[in-house]
């Protein structure tokens, strides 16, 4: 594998805690003990990118329930989810550039004990207001879970190793859109909506201690940023700069907003207007993860390497965006009054082309940006939570009794993303270098 770093204390770091991760012990240790490390932190950063599809997954089966027992329009529920994705979006920005001055580990276990309590504090909210404040930390304390997790993986390695590193990782991550709302509607049965936020804050302090214990610093110091809060965006300015980046970035921030679309509707259309149980709903929605994994891992083991990650890239916003405009059809009753058998196919078709983008959207994005992965990650995950976080809203703009919105957002974030890959990425040239290296050093300069 192509590992980052100056040395053997950097490889042992990732899954040693402070106390042990010098090179001499890194020396000693048998491989078997190291490849169960390496396990073990792979396992730790799925579970820290597992965090978004557990704060939003668990909890959709619950929507529903929490609009009438808080007497609060659809809508506004709706905003639960748009707050959580928005503190993501926001929090990215401000811990990202933090991990790249301080290193990913102190603001990691800063963050996720934010995240333990403020989840906490939803599952006693009284009402739908105080609800999505908390969502709002919620989701500004997991922030530092999603981001970090990404520099990590940049942190140890680079090229088509990273890209099979990501798909390697929606294996473990990937699974939570699986259990999550089959955890939830379970939990619906024996406890009311509260229930599911007491679940994810178990879940939350769980990856707390595995943090505290078993993942080391991947960030030396002497590859630390030293600059304030002007040399951070100076950073970011200088990544922006380099039209490749910002095309990657907006082409997954778009393909992200798709995916949001449908975890945002999905609810409602699935179980208010084709009638299916939450257990049924949750059972589809497994059924679509499930597409996810299996293709994410497909690119992972057999495409990265031997077929180029544009190419595939293509290939995944092709598909989203036929798959997009089959459910505008169906939902607009063009062929007829569509029962829920069709409508599901083309939402399991949507979600498993997700596995050709998401893995490789972020991989050829933090390719090119070594000397800055904190600030990167967090631009890419500020990008997909905020444009997610807009389209969230707007698919319940009809009411809920229609999935038109849900459709029509989904083919227009389809369009952008592949326009977005077309005019700005180019991936028929050949690629220029990274401009935004020189303007990260000069940050960093005296």
């Amino acid at each position: 594998m192509s590992e980052r770093g100056p040395g053997p204390a950097k490889a042992a770091s990732p899954g040693t805690p402070p106390a042990e991760s010098s090179a001499e012990s890194s020396a000693a240790a048998p491989s078997t003990a190291a490849r169960r490390t390496g396990l073990l932190v792979i396992f730790i950063l799925g579970g820290l990118s597992a965090l978004p599809p557990l704060s939003m997954d668990m909890y959709l089966p619950a929507l529903p329930e929490v609009t009438d027992a808080l007497s609060s329009p659809a809508a506004t529920v709706q905003l639960t989810l748009t707050a959580c994705l928005a503190g993501m979006a926001l929090g990215q920005l401000v811990i990202g550039p933090m991990s790249d001055r301080w290193g990913r580990r102190r603001p990691l276990l800063a963050g996720m004990v934010l995240y333990v309590l403020a989840t906490a504090v939803c599952a006693l909210a009284p009402s739908a207001e105080l609800l999505i404040a908390f969502r709002l930390v919620q989701g500004l304390a997991g922030a530092a879970a999603i981001v970090i997790a990404r520099a990590v993986v940049r942190d140890l390695y680079d090229g088509v190793e990273m890209a099979r590193f990501f798909s390697t990782l929606m294996l473990v991550s990937g699974t939570a859109p699986i259990v999550a709302p089959l955890i939830g509607g379970q939990v619906l049965r024996f406890s009311d909506w509260r229930g599911v936020f007491l679940v994810l804050t178990g879940v939350g302090a769980v990856l707390t201690l595995a943090v505290w214990r078993w993942l080391g610093e991947t960030l030396p110091p002497g590859r630390r940023h030293q600059g304030g809060v002007g040399a951070a965006l100076h950073t970011m300015r200088g990544l922006l700069a380099d039209r490749v980046f910002a095309g990657y970035t907006l082409a997954g921030g778009f393909a992200f907003a798709v995916l949001f679309a449908y975890i945002a509707a999905s609810p409602f259309v699935v179980q208010e207007i084709y009638g299916a149980s939450p257990q049924a709903f949750s059972l589809l929605f497994g059924l679509n993860s499930v597409g996810l994994i299996t293709v994410g891992q497909i690119n992972g083991k057999l495409l990265v390497g031997r077929v180029s990650l544009d190419k595939v890239l293509a290939v995944g916003l092709a598909v989203i965006t036929v798959a997009s405009a089959a459910l505008l059809l169906m939902a607009a009753g063009v062929f007829g009054e569509a029962g829920l058998a069709p409508v599901a196919a083309a939402l399991f078709t949507l979600m498993s082309a997700m596995g050709l983008l998401l893995p490789n959207t972020n991989a050829q994005a933090l390719m090119r940006t070594p000397h800055a992965a904190g600030s990167a990650s967090a631009l890419l995950g500020t990008s997909s939570f905020l444009v997610g976080a807009v389209a969230s809203p707007l698919v319940g703009i009809a009411g809920e009794d229609t999935a038109v919105p849900m459709a029509v957002v989904q083919l227009v974030c389809s369009l952008l993303a592949a326009g977005c890959f077309l005019g700005m990425c180019r991936p028929w040239r050949e690629r220029e270098p990274v401009p935004a290296a020189e303007a990260a050093r000069a940050a960093d300069a005296p």
